[in-house]
């Protein structure tokens, strides 16, 4: 499976701009026929938000429209990053995932809400699994913050996930820990992570850049600079079952001993 990840700056709180910039770098990604593409955290709108109840969209349906069409019409892939969604209890921050024939594939809301950046002040946090399959892959979508919960990860791992798509506007100050982490839910889960990060900068924060991809070994594939950037990597999926095999963690493990 080839993958691109979808490295863009971000307008503050310009969803009409932004839709048509990931338009753009979608079909540009497209022309180098990748099976499934990616795009960064809260893409249509970034950290405006004080400002998300006024421009979230609706239900996620502006954003379902675009992707669906361009999936289909590109017949690839497409984890449609996040977006600040808005729904009757509030605004959450969702990803939308939808196949080659433009059918929704999968959805999940972050579940874990980050304090530093006020996340708790302005969004309501999900409350299931980012499991969804593509291609006959057994996937999970995380967004961001989520890395840092290892028994998060392996809840969707013991379900059989073998890709981990990760979405994220994280900052650069802590670019060291995005890697870290990466690399480390990689090794331990024995899976590919495809995480996308967002370059550029907000009003009060300078963010990582360094989208990539890791095998189950922890080796990183591809891995982006800070700037805005298409990087494209290639996965095997019979390399997840040969590692699993070769070092039989969730065979091994004894998880009625972890609570």
């Amino acid at each position: 499976m080839k993958i691109s990840l979808i490295q863009l700056d971000i307008a503050f709180g310009n969803p009409a701009a932004n839709y048509a910039a990931a338009e753009q770098r979608i079909r540009e990604a497209a022309a180098a026929g990748p099976d499934c593409l990616i795009l960064p955290e809260l893409w249509t709108t970034g950290y405006d938000l004080t400002r998300l109840e006024r421009i979230a969209d609706p239900d996620g349906q502006e954003t379902k429209a675009l992707m669906s069409a361009l999936a289909k019409e590109l017949g690839v892939h497409i984890v449609a990053g996040s977006v600040a969604s808005s729904r009757p209890a509030g605004v959450t921050n969702s990803m939308y995932v939808f196949d080659r024939s433009g059918g929704l594939a999968g959805e999940y809301s972050k579940l874990h809400l980050f304090r530093l950046m006020d996340e708790h002040l302005y969004l309501q946090p999900g409350e299931a699994k980012g499991l969804f399959t593509l291609d006959n892959a057994r996937c999970a979508g995380l967004i961001c913050y989520d890395i840092r919960f290892p028994e998060w990860v392996r809840a969707h791992t013991a379900q059989g996930a073998e890709l981990l798509f990760v979405s994220a506007e994280w900052p650069k100050p802590r670019l060291a820990h995005w890697r870290a982490l990466l690399i480390s839910r990689a090794i331990e889960n024995q899976c590919y992570v495809i995480a996308c990060n967002r370059a550029g900068a907000d009003p009060a924060n300078q963010f990582a850049g360094h989208s990539m991809i890791i095998d189950p070994w922890g080796d990183v594939i591809c891995e982006a600079g800070e700037g805005e950037e298409i990087v494209t990597g290639e996965i095997d999926l019979h390399k997840v079952r040969e590692v699993r095999k070769q070092i039989p963690v969730f065979a091994d493990r004894r998880p009625e001993l972890y609570s």
